[in-house]
């Protein structure tokens, strides 16, 4: 029986009805539905026949702008994602500049009359300081969001390149026959020129992963940014001998103009930086998502408890109010009514601030997680000799196919072995190729993840069902097979053959950039798949440290064995060296490295599987 109108509240709130009327009335609840309508109308369902009033139609309305707004803030958080995405790949695009330094590398010996063992100082220079801070720009992207470091990494570029153009137009230093500015200015100007290479770069890997981490196709979705980044040295190349040269006396021509080609880097990298400030954005929800997932399976396993300094979430929960699995929402419903305006501000801040604290303790931890873990140190074994000798190689290929010219060679006449910016052009080529090729293929045939931490495994979860319909590979059949190429292009280079067939010199940069682009595009992928996403800017950075001094150690050991080769009569009057004992040397022990590091990747391999990690 419905209850009297006096027992009604005469405020109707939009989550009760009218209990004076049924929802649904019909015939058999007594009352003529047809009461009030026009005989000779069209017929109408019963709903359409009820004349709502405003409290009764709040709470459908309520429902509907919910709806919208929720799916308006779906398509935000895509249209962010995909934006920054975006940008994320042109930022890239433009930050590795310095992989096409052997463009301009050989000039420095001939217009600036610096000696090999110099140049080499600069690109080592260069290389130390785009690997050294990789770990600390890396921490700071997973804390702060990598947008301040945009700009940082841009202000650093534009001021790097500017000072670069400024000695190089100043001419030779004094201590080399001339009156421009002294050698050391380079040094620090190429110093800024690897330290923004890492930052911009991190900035905009860091935002790939974290915005794609977690889905179904996060090899492609960070092969295709670090696949840019081996671009940007072939397309800039290609803009500095074909737009931005030197013409010759005949109107031919010439190298390119060095000075018009840095200020050309300092503008547009600038320039992509600032953008960069507000193009690369992380969607916090997904980010806050991962934390609160990783924190909640370190509930399960039980380690929360042991520390001194971290609750679980389940007290923070229930320290603030909020709904907790005790099921008693009346009760905070009412204390949360209750609050005034400044306690809600309070109470807000105070959650703000604990989640900071669980978002730092949680990256923390994992930190030292990844750091004890010796699957790391052999994984970074692995990369530092694979990509030492890949950097050495790329810094000096202008000198290396030099080396392999003969020394009969006309002056202005072609090279048998091709120009530096095309050898730039192919190993970026190929490096881009091997990006996408095993971020693609390791997505579609990698075994789906079994837990998030490898030092914690959980037996009792339950591994995809699709892992047994289809063939699996793991990512370390693409990563080895990759280095063995890459060792394959440094033992051509070691053999007689390249002297006698110049051409051949093609299919070892071929080889050394689908090798060199493979490791950088695994390496990465494997880190945020073993090691989750949520500290993936620290953990990638710490491995990827490990080049700058592969880089600074295979750098020296080249420009050692070329310098000796032409001071023991292998050089030419303008300083250059031909003959094999210019780099055969230097590329034997390259092949040995890539041996090593194979050997390195197979040990850590077979650790994860007698882990039960899936990578």
């Amino acid at each position: 029986m419905a209850p009297s109108n006096d027992q009604v509240d005469s405020t109707i709130d939009k989550r009760d009805f009218d209990t004076n009327r049924p929802l649904l009335a019909g015939p058999e609840d007594g009352i003529d539905c047809t009461e009030g309508r026009d005989l000779h109308s069209r017929p109408e369902s019963r709903i359409s026949t009820r004349h709502y009033s405003d409290g009764e139609d709040g709470l459908l309305n309520d429902v509907v702008e919910e709806i919208v707004e929720r799916d308006r803030r779906r398509l935000a958080k895509e249209v962010v994602r995909i934006c920054s995405f975006a940008w994320g790949v042109v930022t890239c695009l433009g930050a590795g500049s310095i992989t096409a330094f052997s463009l301009y590398g050989p000039l420095f010996l001939t217009r600036l009359h610096y000696t090999q063992l110099r140049v080499n100082t600069v690109s080592i220079a260069a290389g130390v300081s785009m690997y050294l801070p990789v770990s600390v720009f890396g921490y700071l992207c997973d804390r702060y969001t990598p947008s301040p470091l945009a700009l940082l990494s841009g202000t650093i570029f534009g001021a790097g390149y500017l000072l670069a153009a400024i000695v190089y137009k100043n001419g030779p230093p004094p201590d080399a026959g001339g009156d421009g500015s002294p050698f050391w200015m380079m040094v620090v100007a190429f110093v800024c020129v690897g330290t923004a290479t890492s930052c911009m770069y991190l900035a905009a890997i860091t935002t790939c992963a974290k915005n794609f981490g977690r889905g179904k196709h996060k090899g492609i979705m960070l092969a295709i940014p670090i696949a840019a980044f081996g671009l940007s040295g072939m397309w800039q190349s290609q803009v500095g001998t074909y737009l931005l040269y030197e013409r010759l006396e005949d109107g031919s021509r010439g190298d390119v103009d060095i000075f018009r080609y840095f200020i050309f880097l300092a503008a547009l990298l600038f320039g992509i930086g600032v953008i960069g400030t507000f193009g690369l954005r992380i969607v916090e929800e997904d980010e806050e998502k991962y934390i609160d997932e990783a924190v909640e399976e370190l509930e399960r396993s039980g380690l929360l408890e042991e520390s001194q300094f971290f609750r679980p979430i389940s007290e923070v929960r229930a320290a603030y109010g909020t709904f907790s699995q005790s099921g008693d929402n009346g009760d905070d419903e009412e204390r949360t009514l209750a609050l005034t305006q400044a306690e809600e501000e309070q109470e807000a801040k105070e959650r703000e601030e604990e989640e900071r604290r669980k978002k730092d303790w949680l990256l923390n931890w994992e930190t030292k997680v990844f750091l004890k873990d010796h699957t790391m140190w052999w994984l970074a074994l692995g990369f530092f000799l694979v990509t030492g000798p890949g950097e050495a190689y790329i810094n000096n290929l202008g000198t290396v196919v030099g080396a392999l010219t003969p020394e009969s060679n006309p002056p202005n006449a072609p090279s048998p072995a091709g120009k530096p910016s095309t050898h730039v052009t192919t190993i970026a080529l190929t490096s881009t190729i091997a990006r996408l090729l095993t971020g693609s293929l390791s997505d579609y045939f990698a075994p789906p993840a079994t837990h998030l931490f490898p030092g914690n495994p959980d037996p009792a979860r339950p591994s995809s069902p699709s892992a047994f319909k289809r063939l699996t590979l793991s990512r370390l059949s693409f990563l080895l097979p990759s280095a063995l190429l890459l060792s394959f292009g440094y033992l051509l280079l070691a053999s007689p053959l390249p002297l006698q067939h110049p051409e051949l010199s093609h299919v070892t940069t071929g080889l050394i950039g689908f090798g060199y682009g493979s490791a950088f595009s695994l390496c990465p992928i494997i880190i945020s798949v073993v090691w989750g996403v949520e500290n993936f800017g620290t953990n990638w950075g710490i491995v990827a440290m490990f080049p700058a001094a592969g880089a600074a150690l295979w750098g020296i050991i080249y420009s050692r064995c070329y310098q000796d080769a032409a001071d023991g009569g292998d050089g030419s009057a303008d300083g250059q060296c031909h003959g094999w004992k210019c780099f055969g040397f230097w590329a034997l022990g390259c092949t040995l490295s890539v041996w090593v590091a194979i050997a390195a990747w197979f040990t850590c391999w077979r650790s994860w599987k007698r882990r039960g990690v899936s990578v």
